[in-house]
């Protein structure tokens, strides 16, 4: 699965799921970026084929619904949806 990378602090192991044409993801990645969270990242619908395939199958462990964004937080933690005051009081 190829990941985009951000840089930032390291908060943990961040990877956020989004679509290139979500507002929600472009908010969920700009607070993110204010945060100053490292993460990686990949935009679901740009990818193809097999790549697509490994994306989805990784998204569907973590949120069975498919939504966007989603991100995952050490393998352990999950927030689904622009939850900002989560995503706040995840990375603070």
């Amino acid at each position: 699965m190829n990941l985009d990378h951000v840089n930032g602090s390291d908060k943990g192991n961040v990877v956020l799921f989004a679509l290139s044409t979500c507002q929600w993801c472009r908010k969920t990645r700009a607070l993110l970026d204010e945060l100053d969270v490292a993460y990686d990242f990949t935009y679901v619908d740009l990818t193809s084929g097999e790549e697509r395939d490994e994306v989805v199958k990784e998204l569907t462990k973590w949120n069975p619904q498919l939504s966007f964004p989603t991100i995952v937080i050490n393998n352990t933690k999950v927030i689904t949806g622009f939850k900002e005051d989560e995503i706040r009081e995840t990375f603070s």
